[in-house]
């Protein structure tokens, strides 16, 4: 992975790895940047925390762990399933037609709302989608697997049939 190195990039970072995994501490959070590249002070990582609203939470199966107020869950897969619900009912409301080559994805929406499409895709197929880059009515998907364009796009259209 390569990002720049930046306050708002390593925000983003620290925001990611608190909603994937259980930090119970920031010499672990420290340690989890460090292994992205990313070196910092533990005054940096302290004040970093603070201005991303992160506290402290017990979960039901162990150890107090950080949270960020966006994840509305104490565990990395309590958030991964309301962000999955999220992204169905958002899907059911947006998805006009999905398309999909080798390892991109292309979704249609209607006029105005790709970005808000590619932000809730962004937040929930982190594992599988590298990245998202929306126009005004179309989504590109890029995905991790080189040949994963027709699973991503089939999970995508199994969200909205889902739904309905």
């Amino acid at each position: 992975m390569t990002m720049p190195a930046t306050k708002v990039a390593r925000h983003q970072r620290i925001i990611e790895l608190v909603r994937r995994e259980p930090v119970s501490s920031q010499a672990q959070l420290s340690s989890l940047l460090a292994t992205d590249g990313i070196v910092v002070t533990q005054a940096t990582l302290s004040r970093d925390l603070d201005e991303l609203g992160a506290s402290k939470v017990t979960t039901h199966d162990g150890p107090a762990v950080y949270a960020v107020p966006a994840d509305g869950a104490a565990s990395a897969s309590s958030a991964d399933e309301s962000s999955t619900a999220r992204l169905a009912r958002i899907a059911e409301e947006l998805v006009v037609r999905v398309d999909h080559s080798a390892n991109i994805v292309v979704v249609r929406t209607p006029p105005g709302a790709a970005q808000f499409f590619a932000s809730a895709v962004d937040h929930t197929l982190r594992s599988t989608v590298i990245g998202t880059v929306a126009g005004d009515d179309t989504v590109l998907l890029v995905t991790r697997d080189p040949d994963g364009g027709a699973s991503v796009a089939d999970e995508l259209l199994a969200l909205v049939e889902n739904r309905r």
